[in-house]
């Protein structure tokens, strides 16, 4: 590809961000009552929702409408559909879950590329490796890019320890007190920063010796170590306090959540759920008869 072709592609993004209607926040309408068939596709797709009570998966569902009202999510050379919407909204809602009516308040829109990308934000030019990437600086600082597949990829698997969505919003988890820099000061205590630090060498330093089963793309710098461990403790939280406790013990803090004490983790809750099986949302009801869709 050319260098006028790549410039150009470029352009077109700023002018959109600069000059996109600013009417409807979202983008789109945004139910009132949360669907049966978005509560399916939770069941079915995202292990975080199937392995709540009944009480905090509702809880879940008021936050998805929340964010979905606020945050606009616009597909760039491909279409945005429903299921896309809800992966973007739960790799919001999971790290925050814990904090009741929290806001990513850096964040206006997401964006939805074809493809991996470039630090040029081209996904046609060779040598493509981004699958997601939090803005920063003049239009792109309130804007959250992902490769759409990686996205879908991050919640197909759910035992790869990997999840690009959780990992950018982490990210903003990060940037809430102004920076992304590995240490969210709005939720750590100040005697609490150290130690952590200490543990973010520690860990690095086995990372890059391979005597750790966490990302070596979390050896990069603290915000990537940060976002690298935190995917770890969403989607394996048993496995992640059995092979790194100190580690667990911290995030838990951070997130203000037990996982490795909840069904979180539990690959058996999606992907193979019959209409006889007991449903997963906890009623104790067959499938069929309690979450099910029916036409």
């Amino acid at each position: 590809m050319t260098i006028k072709i790549i410039v150009g592609l470029f352009i077109v993004l700023v002018l959109y961000l600069l000059f996109r209607p600013r009417g409807i926040k979202s983008g789109f309408d945004v139910p009132e009552v949360f669907p049966e068939d978005w509560r399916l596709f939770l069941l079915r797709e995202v292990n975080f929702y199937a392995s709540l009570t009944k009480e905090d998966q509702a809880v879940f569902e008021a936050d998805i409408l929340r964010f979905l009202k606020r945050v606009r999510i616009t597909g760039i050379k491909t279409n945005v559909d429903d299921e896309d919407r809800l992966l973007v909204a739960s790799s919001a809602v999971i790290p925050v879950f814990a904090f009741p009516e929290w806001e990513y308040s850096s964040l206006h829109e997401v964006l939805l590329y074809p493809d991996l990308f470039t630090e040029k934000y081209d996904f046609n030019e060779p040598g493509r490796n981004i699958s997601g990437m939090v803005g920063s600086g003049g239009v792109m600082n309130h804007v959250v890019i992902f490769s759409k597949p990686a996205l879908h990829r991050g919640f197909d698997n759910a035992t790869d320890k990997m999840n690009v969505g959780i990992h950018e919003f982490v990210h903003l988890f990060d940037k809430q007190d102004g920076e992304i820099d590995g240490i969210p000061h709005t939720i750590m205590k100040n005697q609490t920063i150290l130690p952590w630090l200490h543990l973010i060498s520690e860990n690095t330093k086995k990372m890059l010796e391979g005597k750790s089963d966490i990302s070596i793309y979390g050896a990069t710098n603290k915000q990537e170590f940060l976002a690298v461990v935190s995917e770890y403790f969403f989607e394996r939280p048993r496995l992640f306090k059995q092979k790194h406790p100190e580690l667990y013990a911290v995030l838990s803090s951070i997130f203000q959540t037990d996982l490795a004490n909840t069904k979180v983790g539990d690959t058996k809750l999606m992907r193979t759920i019959g209409r006889n099986d007991p449903c997963p949302c906890g009623s104790g009801r067959k499938f069929k008869d309690c979450c099910m869709v029916h036409d």
